[in-house]
This record gives C-alpha cells, sequence and structure tokens, in this order.
C-alpha cells in the first residue's frame, strides 16, 4: 500500500476534480458521506450523544457533512464549530449552510475554554478540527479542548488524522495534538501512524476510499509505502518439483564467542527454517561441542582460538553470509572482520557486534559491499548514523547513510522500517511480546536464508521482514506477550508461509427455514 504525502493528496484532489469534472466540495461530501457509513454500519441508529467538533477548514467540513448525514437518520448530534481563526474555507461555507437544510439547531460556536460543552465517558467525540494542512501551532485554548476530550474518556474518532498531528514534521506540543482511539484516513495511511513518537495518537486506523482518480494513485510513486500480506505475497518463490538442496542455496552464519553461542545457534536455526538448503556456522572452538548436538542440521567450521574469533578462514562457496551475531568486538576479531569485508563478494547480513566494529572503525564502510543488509536495533543505528532530534529526523539520516554507502539498512522497531535509497518499507507484522533476547538473531537468519533461495536483497528484507513479524503474531496466540521468546518464533515460521495463503473466514449465513 503507497503511504502518499500531504503534497501528493492535494494533488490527488486536484486531478480527480478535473477528471471526473466535480465541483470542490464534492469531495467533501464524499469524505463526509463514508465517514457516516463507517460509524452507521457499526451503530445502527444508536442514540448515543454524538459530539462533532469542526475546524473552519476543510476537515471541519468533512465533519459538517458528517453531522448533516447524522442529523438525518436521527441520530442524537451535537455539532461545535473551533473558532480558530478567520479565514473559512469556501467548501467549509458550503457545507455549513447545507446544514442549516436539515435541523433548527445550527452548530454552537467555540471561542474559549467556558465554552466547552460537557461530555461524559459514554458519548463520542467526532474530532474534524484540523486536517493534514496544518502549519502553525495551536492555541492554548484549543489546547484546553484537546484536554477536554482526553479526560471525559469518550470514545474519540478522528477524521483523516488526529488534529494537531503533522503529516511530514514532529508534534511541537504534545498537549497540541488529539489523542485518537480511532482514525479513519482519506485514501491512504499517513506515515506518522508508524512512527514511535507519533504512532501513539491513534490508537487503531483505517483507511476509507473517497474515489480519488485511480490512475492517479496506481501511477504514483511514494516515498513511503506499507508491507503487508498483499504486498509479499508476490514475492513469494514456489519450490520446485525437482529441487534438491543444492537448488535453495547454502547460508554461512561467522559469529558466537565464549557466552554467545546461543545467539548463532538461533541464526542458523533460522536459516534452515525459512527455507536454505544448507547451512554452515563459523565459531570459536568452545562452541563447536554445543552446535553439533543442538543443531545436527548444520554443520561447523571453528576457528583455533578457543574463545572468540580471530581469523576468517573458510573454503566453502556460501551463497549468502549473515555476520556478527554474538562475535564480540576484540582487537583480533576486528582485524579478522576487516580482512573478511575486503576479500568478500557473497551477499551479506550484517547485524550486532559487526555493526559495532563498524561504529568503533568508520573506514570499514568503504569495504562494505553495494547493496549489503545492515539491520541495526536503534541503539547500534544511533553509533552508525549520529543522533537524531526526532523521528522524522532520524528517516532522513538513514536515508542518506543508505544511499552514501549503498546499503540496505533495516532499522528494526514495532514498525521495522527498510531503507532502500530513496524509499521507505514500513511493515506491519509483529508485536511486542517480540521485543526479547534473540529476536534481531533469528531475524538475520531469516534474511539470509532467503538470499540463499534465490531472492533478491531488497526482496529478502521485505519478505523476512514480514514472515518473521508474521510469526510472532502466529506465536503470540499460544505463548503470549511476556512468554514470547525468539526460539517460538523459529517455530512458526512454518505457519507463517501457510498464512501467506488462507483466506480470509466468511461470515456464515444462516439458511432460511420455510415451513411447508
Amino acid at each position: 500500500m503507497k503511504v502518499f504525502s500531504k503534497e501528493q493528496i492535494y494533488k490527488g484532489d486536484r486531478i480527480t476534480e478535473e477528471r471526473q469534472q466535480l465541483p470542490a466540495s464534492e469531495l467533501m461530501e464524499r469524505a463526509g458521506l463514508q465517514i457516516f457509513n463507517w460509524m452507521h454500519m457499526r451503530m445502527q441508529g444508536a442514540q448515543v450523544p454524538i459530539h462533532i467538533f469542526c475546524g473552519i477548514g476543510n476537515n471541519g467540513g468533512d465533519g459538517l457533512v458528517l453531522a448533516r448525514h447524522l442529523i438525518t437518520h436521527g441520530y442524537n448530534v451535537e455539532t461545535y464549530v473551533v473558532n480558530c481563526g478567520n479565514s473559512r474555507s469556501k467548501d467549509f461555507l458550503t457545507s455549513y449552510d447545507k446544514i442549516k437544510d436539515v435541523t433548527k439547531k445550527w452548530p454552537q460556536l467555540l471561542k474559549c475554554a467556558t465554552d466547552f460543552p460537557s461530555i461524559h465517558k459514554d458519548d463520542i467525540i467526532v474530532d474534524a478540527i484540523f486536517g493534514i494542512g496544518l502549519n502553525r501551532s495551536i492555541e492554548k485554548w484549543i489546547k484546553l479542548l484537546f484536554k477536554h476530550f482526553k479526560t471525559s474518556e469518550a470514545f474519540t474518532l478522528s477524521v483523516d488524522i488526529p488534529s494537531g498531528l503533522y503529516t511530514d514534521k514532529a508534534v511541537d506540543d504534545k498537549e497540541g495534538v488529539v489523542r485518537a482511539n480511532y482514525t479513519l484516513s482519506f485514501q491512504s495511511p499517513k506515515l506518522v501512524f508508524f512512527l514511535p513518537e507519533t504512532a501513539d495518537y491513534t490508537l487503531q486506523w483505517e483507511v476509507i476510499d473517497i474515489g480519488i482518480d485511480r490512475e492517479y494513485l496506481i501511477t504514483t510513486d511514494t516515498e513511503v509505502e506499507l508491507i503487508s500480506k498483499n504486498e509479499v505475497l508476490p514475492i513469494y518463490k514456489p519450490r520446485d518439483k525437482f529441487g534438491h538442496k543444492g537448488s535453495y542455496g547454502h547460508g554461512l552464519i561467522i559469529g558466537g564467542s565464549y557466552g554467545k553461542i546461543g545467539a548463532v545457534h538461533l541464526t542458523t536455526k533460522a536459516v534452515l527454517a525459512i527455507g536454505a538448503g544448507l547451512a554452515t556456522v563459523y565459531i570459536p572452538k568452545c562452541g563447536y561441542t554445543v552446535l553439533q548436538t543442538s543443531l545436527p542440521e548444520a554443520m561447523v567450521i571453528t576457528t583455533e582460538n578457543e574463545e572468540f574469533i580471530d581469523a576468517i578462514n573458510f573454503d566453502i562457496k556460501p551463497t549468502a553470509i549473515g555476520i556478527g551475531i554474538g562475535l564480540g568486538t576484540h582487537t583480533e576479531t576486528i582485524k579478522a572482520f576487516e580482512s573478511f569485508l575486503k576479500s568478500q563478494k557473497a551477499p551479506l547480513v550484517i547485524d550486532a557486534d559487526a555493526l559495532n566494529m563498524i561504529s568503533k572503525k568508520k573506514m570499514l564502510l568503504k569495504f562494505v559491499p553495494e547493496n549489503s543488509i545492515i539491520t541495526p536495533h536503534l541503539i547500534e543505528l544511533k553509533r552508525l548514523i549520529g543522533k537524531w532530534s526526532d523521528d522524522f529526523d532520524k528517516l532522513k539520516k538513514a536515508k542518506a547513510f543508505s544511499i552514501k554507502h549503498k546499503v540496505i539498512l533495516v532499522i528494526k522497531g514495532a514498525h521495522t522500517i527498510t531503507v532502500y535509497g530513496n524509499k521507505f518499507y514500513v511493515n506491519t507484522s509483529g508485536n511486542p511480546g517480540m521485543a526479547t533476547a534473540g529476536s534481531g538473531d533469528v531475524l538475520t537468519g531469516v534474511i539470509t536464508g532467503l538470499i540463499c533461495q534465490g531472492y533478491s536483497e531488497i526482496e529478502a528484507v521485505l519478505f523476512g521482514v514480514y514472515l518473521h513479524g508474521r510469526a510472532g503474531d502466529l506465536a503470540l496466540e499460544e505463548f503470549g506477550y511476556q512468554s514470547l521468546m525468539a526460539g517460538n518464533i523459529i517455530e512458526y515460521l512454518a505457519e507463517s508461509y501457510i498464512d501467506l495463503f488462507k483466506q480470509p473466514e466468511q461470515p456464515q449465513v444462516e439458511e432460511e427455514v420455510y415451513d411447508k
């Protein structure tokens, strides 16, 4: 799913009006009607008090259209106009005139805190105050209104975006943003729904179609894309009936040190569980017995050093290599890593201590092969790209890093974001239970194993991140948030594959019984 920028949304509106020969107010009518349909389907005429707060721009106009439809269908509606300026949009005024035709109870004008209505916790608030066009700070009395919403504990539904959020920059003041239970976003979700600093301003979101020109939506390239089941399913490569283990590649995992052999066990097991034909693990001698015993499907190569890797020499030709897991950052290990980078041609997935070594010795970056995959958690990312002021600054710096070094950057988190040149790919699978030791090690193995099977680097990342998160979601049903472990994610990789082809359950229709 594409995530359109503010500018692209405005352009889409203009093109739709031109191609469909619509008056400008028609898109507002569509938006308000779609929100009404969403509410009406769920409420079925229930007489819960609905408080609709409208700004004086187009977002407020959407709210007035909604109010008009709710009123004509007999709902218990109170409509308010938040007087946040002197300039009312033309389409807002059109919608304001139309609501007068369906009720004698005109919208109440709110000008200060003394105008705030009483709201019960069992009521519904519709926030249609500010939309994506907000470009100024919020007045103090309007911040108090937002606080009034929150204090009421009423269910809050935001129109398109929670009021006070920007689409392209960080929040100025946390008190100046509505905290929505649900947001109905027009045509496309907003990037801020997925960023750590802004995601909690809406607990849930849903996209509603307001009829933007289909050709424009299909042909317009966006900087951000949302990755879910529909996006990864076409990537899947079915197995050849006559395939054998050599057909599906040989993954090599380099890592481990005394006390950290478990990490490479998880990574190597994930390489095999995701479908690679062969897997070899390269470790210090202390891990030999452990790996040969715990993972008999894998082959093992060890260094002469007992406790850590001080040289990287092997005579196999791996299809893909994952490196850094539990590796440590000893001086001899850094030298071995540098020598490895200078000579290695196979696709690389670089994680954990390999990233820490690069952070200590930045000149190593010039030896990292093009299209290598770098998988940092936030602390490792900060060591690589430097500190950031907010999430947008983080993404800007991550994009610059990806372009400069020609690498694929996987920023792990609640919504893992893959940065590939000028593109951001936001993953939708996964859950908080995956915030556990070894989860990232499993991801490294998953991506390495997919490259082994013939997926390109970017395909392996997008598919791997999704399958990894989906396996975590499926495992969650059995283990819960607190007890989910990295090994459980591996156990459910098979289910994540099977889940790709499951059709959503259809509601059962009861058969009518006729008297004979």
